[in-house]
């Protein structure tokens, strides 16, 4: 198996699961109607209705007339506009449905038969990333697969972080998870706030804006002093996780990747993060321990 992390509230040892039920993320729930879903994506988008209808072949009279309900748009030139605004697919689905028209994304368990290749595919590139660790996350940050290299950085915090779905920004963020570990904690949890910032502000997640509170809402304690290697000069090409294991000071650099073109609400969701050593020292040791 690829790790012996618990994900989405499966035991110990079980690599990859399919989500349970759908998440909740919407769009506005006060709106009604098409018109006005379409255009609070344009408006978050910031764009006017004559950029939109450029990149669209269309008018902006249509645009407008849409919007205002006075027209129905087609499914396809509906999912055109969509595409141009960047919709997340899971809301290309209610634009349709507000439309009048059926679901065009389907949304299949992670654990169902038909998904059997990308499994076998993320068990594959996980594995493959070893020693280093990597891990798959859906769209709130629960964690759908991890190989050993993040079983070991978990190694040893209390279980009931592991209960129901292991998420990653709870564990990573939590006074009694990896938090105290993190030398450049300030650093690191005003990153990922920002980063969840904007997932929230593109995707308009409810269930995402929960985990966010929650998260923002977790006490920093005093960091310290985040001291480098004596006599080591690192030129960090970008902001490093510098986090303690056994004694030693690890500095990685986070990648993350998704699905291009995806035609799956599920896979549209999940996010590849791998951690790459910033300095030979992390990767020496990570070699070692795996070894």
């Amino acid at each position: 198996m690829t790790t012996a992390v618990p994900v989405k509230g499966s035991t110990r040892g079980k690599s990859v699961r399919g989500r349970s039920g759908k998440a909740k993320g919407k769009t506005d729930e006060n709106a009604t109607g098409v018109g006005p879903l379409l255009r609070g994506w344009r408006e978050r988008r910031r764009v006017s209705q004559l950029e939109l209808a450029l990149r669209a072949d269309s008018s902006a009279r249509h645009i407008s007339f849409v919007e205002t309900g006075r027209s129905r748009p087609s499914e396809e030139f509906l999912l055109r506009l969509a595409d141009h605004l960047d919709v997340p697919v899971r809301e290309r689905n209610s634009l349709l449905l507000a439309a009048g028209y059926a679901p065009r994304f389907r949304e299949t368990p992670l654990d169902d038969p038909t998904m059997g290749t990308l499994r076998e595919g993320l068990e594959q590139l996980l594995a493959g990333y070893e020693p280093y660790p990597a891990l798959v996350v859906d769209a709130k940050y629960d964690v759908v697969a991890a190989n050993r290299g993040i079983a070991m950085i978990l190694d040893g915090l209390p279980e009931h972080l592991f209960e129901g779905p292991l998420n990653a920004m709870r564990v990573t963020l939590h006074p009694e998870g990896l938090a105290p570990r993190i030398r450049n904690l300030r650093e690191w949890r005003g990153h990922l706030l920002h980063q969840m910032e904007r997932q929230i502000a593109l995707q308009r997640s409810d269930a995402l804006r929960e985990v966010y509170e929650e998260v923002a809402a977790y006490p920093v304690a005093d960091p310290g002093t985040d001291a480098f290697e004596p006599g080591v000069e690192v030129p960090y090409f970008a902001l490093p996780l510098r986090i303690e294991h056994d004694g030693h000071v690890l500095s990685f650099i986070s990648s993350i990747s998704t699905f291009n073109t995806p035609m799956d609400v599920t896979v549209a969701e999940l996010a590849i993060e791998t951690l790459l050593p910033a300095d030979p020292a992390t990767s020496k040791y990570l070699q070692q321990q795996m070894s």
